[in-house]
């Protein structure tokens, strides 16, 4: 982004300024982690102890259903250890799924520590991200399968999207704040503004209504 400014002499000075992402990304240097892609066989894959995700019946089913009409469209990640085994960061279901398929694995180059910290956060991590409700629901629109578990699984979606539409629909309670009133009834409008005189003389909040 280019900046002007002009002295009261007259003299003129630009200057440049980076977006803030762009400067922290500089001063984060980011470091390539991915030593390559191999293809491994997946049951040579190392289960890692620390896994803490567990997978329903209907995501097994939902997973099998898309690599059946899709095919691997993505890597798993793992680490090599010392003994040359490849212990897995990501991808246990699709390891458990196709066992004996040689699936694609990038090699990280990370410790344990750092591989702990990448299992805990990188499906919570994903979850943060916001829908944009109107663009998936055209998505969901265009979509169309001959696999029971990917239907359901798009249902499931479509009724949380209605869902969501409908709750968002429902206008916030308004809390009304207790209030204590007395009513006088008058007989016309004369009496009612004698009343109303009166009783803001004594210094009582009134209000004139008309029913």
């Amino acid at each position: 982004m280019l900046k002007y400014r002009k002295s009261a002499s007259g003299s003129e000075t630009y200057w440049i300024t980076k977006p803030r992402m762009t400067i922290e990304s500089e001063l984060m240097q980011i470091r390539d982690r991915i030593k390559e892609l191999r293809r491994v066989k997946a049951e040579r894959l190392r289960p890692n102890p620390k896994n803490w995700r567990t997978h329903p019946q209907s995501q097994q089913d939902a997973l099998r259903g898309i690599l059946s009409e899709i095919g691997y469209a993505d890597a798993l990640l793992a680490r090599e250890m010392s003994d040359g085994s490849l212990e897995l960061v990501d991808g246990h279901l699709r390891a458990e799924t196709t066992p004996d398929a040689e699936v694609p694995v990038l090699i990280l180059d990370l410790n344990e520590e750092e591989s702990d910290k990448l299992l805990t956060l990188l499906d919570p991590l994903a979850t943060m991200a916001q829908t944009d409700q109107h663009t998936l629901h055209g998505l969901i629109e265009r979509l169309s399968t001959e696999n029971e578990a990917i239907s359901n699984m798009i249902d499931k979606m479509a009724a949380e999207m209605d869902q969501r539409g409908f709750e968002a629909q429902i206008p916030p309670e308004v809390e009304i704040p207790e209030a204590f009133q007395v009513v006088v009834e008058c007989a016309d409008e004369d009496d009612q503004k004698r009343v109303f005189s009166r009783l803001t003389a004594d210094g009582l909040k009134c209000r004139l209504l008309t029913l």
